[in-house]
């Protein structure tokens, strides 16, 4: 019987996790420099 590739399989875990965790943050950063772009915009026109 084959032995199996333990820490192999939870590297690979591990790098998918942290992968997702860092799209999430992007998109998270993403959605907040697009708010305070138009807030500017929303100022300027009321002065």
């Amino acid at each position: 019987m084959a032995k199996s590739h333990y820490s192999f399989k939870k590297r690979r875990k591990e790098l998918a996790r942290k992968q997702k965790q860092e799209e999430k943050r992007q998109r998270k950063f993403e959605k907040n420099a697009e708010k305070p772009e138009e807030a500017s915009d929303e100022t300027q026109d009321k002065v």
